[in-house]
């Protein structure tokens, strides 16, 4: 059976990356999702996508200059105007206290040593706090991020995000201990997934959003795709997550 994952909960159905975004997704009883995370100017876990706020919600600045208080009153609809209802940043707390996943993808974008650093470790703290250490799989396309986490948090899961073939995915994911294989769809043939299934990989696919290429992929063995549209994917498998 094919998994289903909402990326950045449902970003084609509601606001990416915020609580309502997250909420939406389980509604339509997909209950696994992926989501990006920053560090803002006080060391909290930040959940959005881009390191500036313009995109999603018409600021000037990086999340590394805001306080989180003041991040989770920004409005993050800018990118899905039509959305009723304001819809902040939130902290990856918030997400953790109100939304019952039964499996979390983490992605950290490219960081510095000492950015990696404290951002593997704060995960790996409120993990702990939550006690959701079998529900969460930090991933990473980032080298340094994956290097920190087998060093300081190797009780976490791991995950490679391989956009491009030139660095061979599978080596990688296993080079660093990872546990998932996030792969961009374009990348996963029946040759690669093979491999990666006799490395003991869950080969994750992104980012899915037609319903034949999800029946295709799913007829292929993927074990798992990350969609903006849960509820496309949920008709189109013929199944809930």
């Amino acid at each position: 059976m094919t998994l289903i994952y909402g990326h950045r909960g449902a970003r084609g159905e509601a606001p990416e990356n915020t609580l309502i975004s997250f909420q939406h997704c389980l509604k339509q009883g997909v209950n696994r999702c992926e989501l990006d995370l920053h560090l803002s100017l006080d060391g909290e876990l930040m959940v959005i996508h881009d390191p500036t706020l313009r995109r999603t919600t018409g600021r000037r600045g990086k999340i590394s200059e805001h306080l989180a208080d003041d991040l989770t009153t920004y409005d993050a609809r800018l990118g899905l105007t039509h959305w009723p209802e304001q819809s902040p940043i939130p902290r990856l707390a918030e997400l953790f206290e109100h939304c019952d996943f039964e499996h979390w993808q983490l992605e950290v974008k490219s960081a510095s040593k000492k950015r990696a650093l404290h951002t593997v470790l704060a995960i790996q703290n409120l993990v702990q706090q939550f006690n959701l250490v079998d529900r969460v799989t930090l991933t990473s396309s980032s080298r340094t991020v994956l290097k920190a986490a087998q060093q300081q948090a190797p009780r976490l899961s791991r995950g490679f995000v391989a956009e491009y073939s030139w660095l061979e995915p599978v080596k990688v994911a296993q080079r660093y201990g990872c546990e998932f294989l996030v792969l961009n769809w374009k990348l996963c043939t029946p040759a690669r997934l093979k491999r990666a299934h006799q490395a003991g990989l869950h080969v994750s696919v992104w980012t899915v959003n037609e319903p034949e290429q999800m029946r295709q992929l799913a007829h292929m063995g993927v074990d798992s795709l990350i969609t903006d549209y849960p509820s496309k994917a949920v008709l189109a498998l013929g199944f809930t997550a």
